[in-house]
């Protein structure tokens, strides 16, 4: 008898001890895994142009609104001089991978901004892809975490470049459950795509219904950009009041 309770009691021991091991496999990451995002942007060898810049993208609220972590695999479109895709590396970083994408007019327009960027020991885990928007990611790339979108999208309205196929090209490369978080200028309802390439603004709700298109999922979006006294009238360059600018985040349904 005895010897029957304890072999009843070690099996009741070994189901709770497999049963807090799997809750914790399917437990959400721990906090350990977030980065302090304020300590990525406080970093003391980013450059004083960098910090300008800061002081309108509000950087640790966005990277924080991506979710981005180490390991990730991140594809920042439009990179231009690498602005973000610094703070995305340093956020991937360690174990991680930033694709940064521009296409060959961009490249020309930033000419070799984003090259004296990339010789930063912080940039090591950076790849820089110059491919068309219409095919932005390399065919052996996949199972991407998270694709970022920083005020480019108007951009692209008003070049050669079919929009379409784009967001397909994009969704195809996020795994299920993967994130794309855009963000851009916001221009007067009505104004649609027409003001892209004069006020590098697009409507929100223009943004929202081509991505949604494609089957991106709306999830959430952000207000720490947002200036309703912004008459929305204006090129978005040294403006007289700070931009009115929208953050979305989407997913790609599981």
């Amino acid at each position: 008898m005895t010897n029957s309770i304890c072999r009843r009691a070690c099996a009741a021991g070994l189901f709770a001890v497999f049963t807090v091991l799997a809750v914790r496999s399917l437990a959400p990451a721990k906090a350990e895994d977030t980065p302090d995002y304020a300590t990525i942007v406080a970093a003391p060898d980013r450059s004083d142009t960098d910090r300008q810049t800061d002081q309108r993208r509000q950087p640790a609220k966005l990277l924080a609104f991506t979710g981005v972590r180490p390991g990730m695999k991140v594809l920042d479109m439009e990179a231009g001089a690498g602005y973000s895709t610094e703070l995305l590396a340093r956020a991937v970083a360690p174990g991680g991978i930033v694709y940064a994408q521009d296409s060959a007019a961009v490249m020309e327009r930033i000419k070799d901004k984003f090259d004296i960027r990339a010789q930063k020991p912080e940039m090591k885990n950076v790849v820089h892809v110059i491919r068309n928007f219409d095919d932005p990611i390399p065919p052996d790339v996949g199972n991407l975490d998270l694709i970022t979108f920083f005020f480019a999208y108007h951009d692209i309205t008003y070049m050669p470049v079919d929009r379409a196929e784009m967001n397909k090209k994009m969704f195809a490369a996020l795994k299920p459950g993967g994130f794309l978080v855009i963000a851009d200028h916001s221009a007067k309802p009505g104004d649609g795509v027409s003001v892209g390439k004069t006020l590098h603004r697009i409507e929100e709700s223009t943004l929202r219904q081509e991505i949604e298109a494609t089957g991106f999922k709306f999830v959430a979006d952000a207000d720490f950009l947002r200036n309703p006294n912004d008459p929305r009238d204006a090129a978005v360059f040294h403006p007289k009041v700070p931009n009115d600018e929208f953050v979305l985040k989407y997913q790609k349904p599981m």
